[in-house]
């Protein structure tokens, strides 16, 4: 990209945000097709009634649609299936948020990338997310983070190192739709690497120490 878009861009993040600032705490709205930390947070919530009983992917896919519109019902609220200000309102004081899973990708992305850059780190967030996407995994980020034998950090125990808020910006980052990748399933360390199935897998970017494949 070039400097004078990334320029533009910054600015219009910094405005976005002063006008965010002057709003409503509930000033938002998430519908089918949405992926973002809010859908995270909008899920585990529904999920923490009982009315959302699918893994926690963070994507507004048809199974949320419906556990809004179940939730809307109860409470009395139109049942359109759009998680508007009315909604998010009335949810937010039924329930306690539940950061576990926002929780579960900011460890497995410091375990993993820690003393990486910040792009780094979203790309491991990314490819997380990616795998929740894909018919090649499980369907869940806790499910995907857990799969045996897929993560050293799990094995080695170094995924409950505690978080660093950079690990937490990072996961944010790849929830609301930041994807470094372009979307890679996996990636690895060239110097520490020993697989040779990893790295016969074509590249799509190299991020820091580590190579993204497809």
């Amino acid at each position: 990209m070039k400097k004078g878009s990334v320029l533009v861009s910054f600015i219009s993040c910094f405005i976005i945000g002063l006008a965010a600032m002057t709003t409503s705490a509930y000033a938002l709205t998430l519908k089918q097709g949405a992926q973002s930390e809010h859908v995270l947070d909008l899920q585990q919530r529904l999920g923490a009634l009982g009315i959302f009983k699918a893994g926690i992917t963070g994507y507004y896919g048809s199974k949320t649609n419906e556990a809004v519109k179940m939730f809307q019902s109860q409470s009395g609220l139109p049942s359109t299936g759009v998680a508007d200000d009315a909604t998010l309102s009335e949810l937010n004081k039924a329930v306690e948020p539940d950061s576990t899973v926002l929780e579960q990708m900011a460890k497995m992305i410091h375990s993993e990338a820690r003393g990486e850059s910040f792009l780094g780190q979203v790309a491991v967030g990314a490819v997380i997310l990616n795998r929740v996407q894909s018919d090649k995994f499980p369907d869940s980020i806790t499910e995907v983070i857990f799969q045996p034998g897929q993560f050293t950090s799990i094995r080695d125990g170094q995924f409950n190192l505690t978080p660093s808020p950079m690990a937490f910006e990072a996961a944010k980052a790849a929830l609301n739709g930041s994807d470094p990748t372009d979307g890679a399933l996996y990636y690895y360390n060239p110097e520490i690497a020993t697989s040779s199935w990893s790295k016969k897998r074509p590249i799509k970017i190299r991020i820091d120490r580590h190579v993204f494949t497809q």
